[in-house]
């Protein structure tokens, strides 16, 4: 995988990350409803058409792409790749899986399927091993909609984005979508999000 070693000492935002690191430490979420209509009126499937759109989304913005290694040091990665969750009908519990984005949607779809078919039905916390360092998480809680969504994360020096979708409802004729977005403030400001957000939706209704 390809990443750039950032210098926190000489980054222009070392201030900011500085402060929201160490002094405040601070983690925040976002919800939104993402209109869907154009997904629904093409009949795509949900899930991976929003991992897909997710995960180019994130490919795009470097705010979203930062982690700590095991070392200390922040890296900024080239790409990333998503992990997200799959619900055990039988036991009420999920496990995770994770699958190589490609820009190709229709490529993402196939090694998606692959992915869920060969590892779907494996009840264990990571169904599928090897998880890159790279990847991010999703999870879907398709059995109600919501208007907020918080986690609490203890560990302030996670930075990787996770997204939360929510059920969608219709509203006049157009499907709307919760997405709860969290970030860590350090790496990325309300700013960052907003631009997130927007350039999601653009890309949905370019499906």
């Amino acid at each position: 995988m390809d990443y750039t070693i950032i210098d926190p000492n000489i980054w222009e935002r070392k201030e900011y990350f500085e402060h929201y690191l160490s002094a405040v430490p601070c983690t925040y979420s976002m919800t939104v409803k993402l209109d869907i209509t154009n997904i629904r009126q093409k009949g795509l499937r949900l899930y991976p058409t929003m991992l897909y759109l997710l995960t180019a989304s994130v490919n795009r913005h470097e705010q979203f792409r930062m982690k700590f290694n095991d070392h200390g040091e922040l890296l900024l990665y080239a790409n990333m790749e998503p992990c997200y969750t799959v619900f055990h009908k039988e036991t009420k519990t999920f496990s995770n899986i994770w699958t190589s984005f490609s820009d190709d949607y229709e490529m993402f779809c196939r090694l998606y399927e692959e992915d869920v078919e060969h590892y779907g039905s494996i009840e264990r916390f990571m169904a599928k091993p090897d998880l890159p360092e790279n990847s991010f998480t999703v999870s879907m809680l398709p059995w109600t909609t919501f208007d907020a969504f918080n986690l609490n994360v203890s560990d302030f020096r996670y930075l990787p984005p996770i997204f939360t979708i929510g059920k969608f409802v219709e509203d006049n004729g157009r499907f709307y979508l919760p997405l709860a977005v969290q970030v860590h403030h350090a790496v990325c400001d309300g700013f960052h999000v907003c631009c997130f957000i927007n350039d999601l939706q653009s890309q949905i209704d370019g499906m």
